[in-house]
């Protein structure tokens, strides 16, 4: 099993937004980063767990864990010129961008802010990419050691 760190603007999709879909679970569609899509397509497995982070808000943090729900498949989104996320370039027969399906397992008790990850971040969070000068990244891998030790921040 990996870990991930997966960032959502909560305008856009939150943990409240996930925990009211059916079955608590959606898709993770509108990535238009090669870098990303290629860990979602080659790395991200069924049963996998994330940290939901809501990025670009007043109190940016983790806010709750998800599990991946069901592995890679085409990014609906990318063929639909009315979607935000349409690619005109986008080939049915050979998708360009993928998707995920993630299911809330819970919310935090509470949020796991930015500024408190990143006191941890020359020592037990070394290496986290979110915490990297620069990264927009809006998926990241996290190790088992991050994971248990931001758990145990909650």
């Amino acid at each position: 099993m990996k870990y991930w760190l997966m960032k959502s603007e909560p305008g856009d999709f939150s943990v409240d937004d996930l925990a009211s879909a059916q079955n608590r679970t959606d898709c993770w569609d509108g990535i238009r980063n090669y870098q990303v899509r290629n860990m979602m397509r080659d790395d991200m497995r069924r049963g996998d767990l994330a940290f939901l982070y809501h990025s670009n808000c007043p109190q940016p943090g983790i806010v709750g864990i998800m599990t991946v729900a069901r592995e890679a498949y085409p990014d609906h989104s990318a063929f639909d010129p009315n979607d935000k996320h349409f690619d005109p370039k986008s080939d049915r027969n050979n998708p360009r961008w993928f998707m995920v399906d993630v299911k809330l397992k819970r919310k935090l008790n509470r949020i796991i802010e930015l500024c408190e990850l990143r006191k941890h971040a020359d020592k037990q969070l070394k290496g986290l990419a979110l915490l990297n000068r620069g990264n927009r990244l809006s998926i990241v891998p996290v190790t088992d050691k991050q994971w248990r030790f931001i758990l145990d921040l909650e």
